[in-house]
């Protein structure tokens, strides 16, 4: 269903409305938003369109790659395809009752890992659809491997159909499609031995395997019946980063590219120095959690650059997850130079437990346990806690209500800048 007509767009010249539905391009029937922006990128379309039951076609014309103006109901069109794997580590499966139910959603959509970055499995694609990737050349993708070991990767995902994942990465390779990899490691399970299998066979897909990423298992406190896992201690922690430092040696030696990333959990839990900013590139791996610290550290510092001391002084509280509370403590103590000082606290995660410690996971209900007296300036939050172009977090509290509860307003923050630009601005 077409919602909106773009106005003084090439479709909108020709006549198409709102409330026409969209059938074909050019011949070829559309199903969602990929095949609707590769078919519409030509100069000369043929529309079909259906309109209170009668069809009717036009004829459109307009520059190579000028787009054709249409908007729809949904980004897909289509519905989500949803994940069939029963993964070992699974997140989802280790949510408490109760939750909302959009977090209990397994998403594993090829479309999405196109349009927004999600990482997918291709367990659940068909060949059909597989076809179609390769038909469209959809890049970039971004991939789960976890293991290339056959029998590994259908025991990590409990779905045998897991083991063709280097066959469908080959097949991307050879179509020009560039795709980007994480490894969800498990102590015992694809570390070790198994992680250089990975690695090597990945490294042999370059450069159309732009990048790996390795993050550590997280784990709830709600695992009950699900398969043993347990985290990462400090000691294996090092151990890894040492490998994984060693590989990323090896890798610019070869190619001038780091290749192969460590999420910022490691270094925090093994309780050492994050690298420095410029061996992340460009921070392909981001959503990762690769580099996020040092990226928001090059924007804090920027922006610092531009700020004059304040004539009087300002207390500021702040509240993040606790793994990465003493990279921030150490962080604001270059305000102190300017006149703020910061109160830097570590919010425990009790509504997930285990060895879940990041911001992003903090619930309203932790924030409220780590300020139990009501009252007080401004509290700072990452706006990551919060759900994406909304207030809400994680346990369903809205950040009004959670400021009505501990008496005080909370801000949310997003990069250093942000931050900046907050503590130095009129709002505190």
């Amino acid at each position: 269903m077409i919602t909106r007509v773009e106005a003084d767009s090439p479709a909108a010249r020709e006549g198409l409305r709102a409330g026409d539905v969209l059938l074909s391009v050019n011949g070829e029937s559309v199903r969602d938003l990929i095949d609707y922006e590769a078919l519409s990128v030509r100069g000369r379309l043929i529309v079909d369109v259906e309109r209170d039951g009668e069809k009717l076609r036009y004829l459109v014309r307009k520059k190579v790659g000028e787009p054709l103006g249409l908007c729809f109901e949904s980004t897909l069109m289509d519905r989500m395809q949803t994940c069939k794997n029963r993964c070992l580590f699974c997140f989802v499966d280790q949510m408490p009752k109760g939750i909302r139910s959009s977090l209990n959603v397994k998403d594993d959509d090829w479309r999405l890992s196109f349009i927004m970055g999600n990482y997918v499995t291709l367990t659940n694609v068909s060949e059909a659809e597989f076809a179609r990737i390769l038909k469209r050349r959809v890049s970039p993708l971004y991939v789960s491997v976890h293991a290339t070991d056959p029998e590994l990767r259908v025991k990590l995902m409990s779905n045998p159909t897991a083991g063709r994942i280097m066959e469908r990465l080959t097949a991307l390779k050879d179509a020009g499609i560039t795709f980007h990899t994480q490894i969800v490691l498990c102590p015992g399970l694809n570390d070790g031995a198994a992680l250089d299998r990975t690695l090597g066979d990945l490294a042999g897909l370059y450069p159309y395997c732009a990048s790996i990423a390795a993050v550590p298992v997280g784990l709830t406190k709600y695992r009950q019946g699900l398969y043993p896992l347990r985290g990462y201690t400090v000691e294996e922690a090092r151990a890894l980063i040492a490998y994984g430092e060693r590989k990323q040696a090896e890798y610019r030696e070869a190619w001038d590219d780091t290749f192969f990333y460590l999420s910022d959990e490691w270094y925090l839990t093994a309780e050492l120095p994050l690298p420095p900013a410029e061996s992340y590139g460009d921070f392909p791996q981001i959503e990762n959690g690769v580099g996020l610290l040092r990226l928001f550290e090059l924007d804090f510092q920027e922006a610092l650059e531009e700020k004059e001391p304040l004539l009087s002084p300002r207390q500021v509280t702040v509240a993040g997850g606790v793994a990465a509370n003493p990279f921030f403590r150490d962080l604001y103590k270059y305000l102190e130079k300017y006149n703020i000082y910061t109160d830097v606290v570590p919010v425990q995660n009790r509504f997930f437990g285990g060895n879940v410690h990041v911001a992003g996971l903090v619930t309203a209900g932790d924030i409220e346990a780590a300020f139990p007296d009501a009252g007080g300036g401004p509290l700072l939050i990452p706006r990551n806690m919060l759900r994406e172009k909304d207030s809400v977090f994680l346990d369903g509290v809205k950040l009004s209500e959670l400021e009505e509860k501990l008496g005080r307003r909370v801000l949310p923050f997003g990069g250093g800048k942000e931050f900046i630009e907050l503590v130095f601005g009129d709002e505190l």
